[in-house]
């Protein structure tokens, strides 16, 4: 009998006491992981990681903390403009996060470069940069933990808006000093009021018709261009495949667009409408009448031509418009 209760008692030890090693183990591993994130962390913003830092430090159980990371490829040979663009973004709202007063380890931001870490891009099946991806604490990340920055876009405050819906931790982007604006308003008003001095005796030019319509027009065609669009959101330029090389200026979705189309959108309806006054000089000017049919077939052209290209943007963006005019 005695030897029986020698066995259960020795029994009972082993398996009472190999979940609880095993727990103190884990605790050690995850105290570890979080140790290692943390030092990191105090020296850099942002973590870079290769692909065995992701593997044990992100993939591997156990892990109490989220950690965005950001994949991307700034090597210069990838040529890659966004990821720089995006880069400079995710900087702010990462050094915003760590001179945070609520900094805590429940939250890391990390790099993934793709000439340090091909094999992640691989093991996750990736074929674009720049992309932002959250890793929660708990699961693995799901469909809403990938950045949209097709639609967002990659300004500092639209990553703190989605990091706060993804984690519940919310950082308050506190930008570097930029004297850039101040600057270039001040020369600008400083030009306009040395001019007007010196031309204090003759200000007719204030008066200019013509000057005010220019200068209307320019208003009108920078904002419908979607200018103030890109300056709310701040959507990258344009978009490279790093696997094809291939720039797209023109967003294949109409929730979304580049700087670059707009530009180009702003440009041919600049050329729209230089046709049309050209038609209207043409109709109503006391040139000859040699001048006056020049005239009139430039601006034919020139709205026939870029209005067709209009279209073919608008079908682009809008899949399934039925209506086009030179291109199909």
């Amino acid at each position: 009998m005695f030897y029986k209760l020698l066995i259960v008692a020795f029994l009972a030890v082993n398996l009472y006491g190999t979940p609880s090693d095993g727990q103190k183990k884990k605790e050690t591993l995850l105290s570890e992981k979080v140790s290692q994130m943390m030092e990191w962390t105090s020296k850099r913003a942002v973590i870079r990681l290769n692909g065995e830092k992701f593997r044990r430090l992100i993939r591997a159980p156990p892990r109490n903390y989220s950690v965005i990371i950001m994949f991307t490829a700034l090597q210069p040979q990838r040529q890659c403009g966004v990821c720089k663009q995006a880069d400079e973004e995710y900087q702010i709202l990462a050094n915003s996060w760590r001179y945070s007063s609520a900094f805590t380890n429940r939250i890391f931001f990390a790099v993934v470069d793709f000439d340090e870490g091909s094999d992640v891009f691989q093991m996750l099946n990736m074929n674009s940069a720049p992309t932002f991806i959250n890793f929660p604490a708990k699961g693995k990340p799901k469909r809403a933990d990938t950045f949209e920055l097709q639609v967002r876009g990659f300004a500092a405050e639209q990553l703190a808006r989605w990091v706060a819906d993804r984690t519940d931790v919310h950082i308050r982007v506190i930008r570097p000093p930029n004297y850039a604006g101040p600057l270039m308003l001040g020369l600008l008003l400083a030009f306009i009021g040395s001019l007007a001095y010196l031309r204090r005796n003759n200000l007719e030019f204030l008066f200019n018709k013509n000057v005010w319509a220019f200068s209307a027009l320019c208003f009108v065609l920078i904002m419908t261009s979607g200018q103030m669009w890109n300056h709310i959101r701040g959507p990258p330029y344009a978009h490279k495949n790093p696997n094809t090389g291939q720039v797209s200026y023109i967003h294949g979705s109409s929730q979304a667009q580049f700087v670059a189309e707009t530009h180009i959108v702003l440009l041919f309806n600049a050329a729209v409408t230089l046709g049309m006054v050209l038609l209207h000089e043409a109709a109503t000017s006391d040139l000859d009448i040699g001048k006056r049919k020049i005239m009139c077939v430039a601006g034919i052209g020139l709205v026939v031509l870029f209005f067709s290209w209009l279209l073919s943007i608008f079908r682009a963006k809008y899949h399934g418009y039925p209506y086009s005019f030179l291109f199909g």
